[in-house]
């Protein structure tokens, strides 16, 4: 008989809440695409989760890229000419544009506005800018308190640096029964941003929980990782076992109410694409499918013409399309508890489908077996639950030709996979079908 794979998962209460307190922890911490708050974040998961944590130097070359310089800050403000700092990076990390090189002086007031960034549609949000790969320096602000400046210089502080350190990544391998690999992978990079980003990680947290128990078919690779330049310096770091990646998903705002987003594979037929279709299809909520496209998070690079892994990404509404998105209005009161549970349950789903689909044959193909004298019907048929079983039995006889997997007759019968995968393996258990 076959085994069954994988636990149930926890009660709702329980690990939403775990979920939110992890995110109320990461949220205060700056972090960008290298630095201290990468490792503290990673110091935090690894309370949970045992990372082994990478230090690639800067300078190291990853395909058409090379690790950046590490920033990190310690302080930054505008003061105005009682000394009152009207911008402070210690209020709110938003304030300072990510890798913003060290500054110091009194600035003119026009001079200043150019390195300035606001959001006037939304006069009280902070926007989230960044300066990765160009060395300049700039403040994010409100509408506001732009506004209210009204003086002709002010002192300026940018206290960071900018030097020869390393990327840091953290990484957790499972095995299972096979080496065949389902990717699990969530950015880091950045600063106090609750739905893009920690709803992610959070994400990431539960699903560990959830796998990490006996037995498994496949084995997990667990990826946490800074956007863009991190998959890219994985994937060349781990070119040679890349082909061990079956099934795949970018994880990455998944704690807004809007419906569950899943986004396709370049390949678009993938079994990962199949599963996750299904999973909605079957939902009773506003969940979507999106077509690949070469823009977004990280599938993008896994997704790269000289990999083209299997790698779909899951989210809720996607990036850009709600207007809290990289903003300060993106925090703790934005993400939901009931949203981010959901997207558990459906990533879940998803892996429960994997680890039971497989293909079987119908060792008894000629004709119809006689299912009465091996006790595969009830003594009393006629009833609903009773008809379903049968109808499932004769599905899975009818279409295990070593060619259909059990996905496949759950959405040719219109059946539950559940109830398709409870017929197999009563089948197998009989040695009908193997």
């Amino acid at each position: 008989m076959t085994k069954a794979h994988l636990g149930t998962a926890p009660d709702q209460n329980i690990q939403s809440q775990q979920m939110h307190d992890l995110i109320c922890r990461l949220f205060p911490i700056c972090r960008s695409i290298t630095g201290d708050g990468v490792r503290q974040t990673l110091g935090i998961i690894q309370e949970q989760i045992p990372l082994e944590i990478h230090e690639i130097p800067t300078g190291t070359s990853v395909f058409d890229w090379n690790i950046p310089r590490e920033w990190n800050i310690r302080d930054a403000y505008i003061k105005d000419s009682k000394g009152e700092r009207v911008v402070d990076f210690r209020k709110c990390n938003l304030h300072v544009v990510s890798y913003s090189v060290p500054f110091k002086g009194k600035v003119k007031i026009q001079d200043l506005k150019k390195h300035l960034f606001t959001l006037p549609e939304h006069p009280d949000w902070i926007p989230y800018r960044t300066s990765y790969y160009k060395e300049t320096w700039g403040f994010c602000l409100s509408q506001k308190q732009l506004n209210a400046m009204t003086e002709d210089e002010y002192e300026v502080c940018i206290d960071s640096t900018l030097q020869e350190g390393s990327l840091t990544y953290g990484e957790h391998y499972i095995p299972g029964e096979t080496a065949d690999e389902i990717l699990l992978s969530s950015h880091i990079c950045h600063p106090s941003l609750c739905n893009d980003n920690l709803s992610g990680i959070a994400l990431m947290v539960a699903l560990f929980k959830y796998v990490n128990q006996e037995p498994r078919k496949y084995s997990y690779r667990f990826l946490f990782i800074p956007g863009t330049i991190g998959s890219i310096t994985w994937l060349a770091l781990n070119e040679a076992r890349a082909s061990s990646i079956k099934h795949g998903i970018v994880v990455a705002g998944v704690g807004g109410e809007g419906g569950f987003t899943y986004k396709r594979t370049r390949r678009g037929n993938a079994e990962i694409d199949r599963v996750f279709s299904y999973v909605l299809r079957n939902s009773t909520d506003a969940s979507s499918i999106l077509d690949f496209s070469p823009y977004g998070y990280d599938e993008r690079q896994f997704c790269s013409p000289g990999f083209n892994l299997p790698v779909g990404c899951v989210m809720r509404t996607p990036f850009g399309q709600y207007p809290e998105y990289h903003t300060s209005a993106d925090n703790l009161e934005f993400i939901s508890l009931e949203a981010l549970f959901d997207s558990v349950d459906k990533c879940i789903s998803a892996v429960k489908i994997l680890e039971a689909n497989r293909a079987y044959s119908n060792q008894n193909p000629k004709c119809e077996p006689q299912l009465g004298k091996r006790g595969l019907y009830e003594a009393l048929g006629g009833q609903r639950q009773t008809k379903v079983n049968e109808m499932a039995i004769l599905w899975v006889l009818s279409l295990s030709d070593g060619s259909h997997s059990l996905l496949e007759i759950a959405e040719k019968s219109g059946y539950e996979f559940d109830s398709i995968k409870n017929a197999a393996d009563l089948l197998a258990g009989h040695q009908l079908i193997k």
